[in-house]
């Protein structure tokens, strides 16, 4: 998986123009489906099973459902004018400790995609000038509205899905 850049290594273009809005809210309401679509049909021994010492497939679907309230913590911030959107727990220390490989996988991807939907329908229901209001983002230092935290959501699960693809690969070689 040396193809990978580290997550909080990389950096975003986020002057997003407001013509791609319909296409980011369906990039963030697909990703239940797939994820789905890509592990329905796999055992539990190829979900939990860790290779090298990246986390497994079920893992990856759980920290996806574990940021889901920072997505929502950071639409929060927007709604409430903030200047600076809250920050990421950077250690991923719910996802370590949620032990989500002895949970069950249907359970895991039933309250993303109820968190997720419920983000989409808040994002859908913001006018144009919402959705361009600008806050800075902690990390990345620089400002970002709405149109950018759906890119920075959609290339996050993206990155889960791309590493979820790597693990499948790897694991029937």
């Amino acid at each position: 998986m040396d193809k990978f850049k580290k997550w909080f290594d990389r950096d975003f273009d986020l002057d997003i123009p407001l013509w791609m809005f319909p296409s980011l809210v369906e990039r963030l309401r697909g990703t239940p489906a797939r994820v789905k679509d890509i592990i329905e049909l796999l055992p539990a021994e190829i979900l939990t099973r860790r290779y090298e010492d990246a986390w497994s497939i079920q893992e990856n679907i759980g920290h996806l459902l574990y940021v889901e309230p920072l997505w929502s913590g950071r639409l929060d911030d927007f709604e409430s004018g903030k200047e600076v959107l809250r920050p990421a727990e950077l250690k991923n220390r719910k996802t370590k400790e949620a032990n989500h490989n002895e949970g069950s996988t249907k359970e895991i991807l039933f309250m993303f995609r109820e968190s997720r939907n419920s983000i989409v329908r808040r994002i859908e229901s913001y006018n144009d000038d919402f959705i361009l209001r600008p806050a800075l983002h902690p990390r990345l230092n620089k400002p970002m509205n709405v149109l950018g935290l759906m890119l920075f959501i959609a290339e996050h699960d993206d990155h889960h899905l791309a590493l979820i693809s790597q693990i499948l690969k790897y694991s029937t070689m």
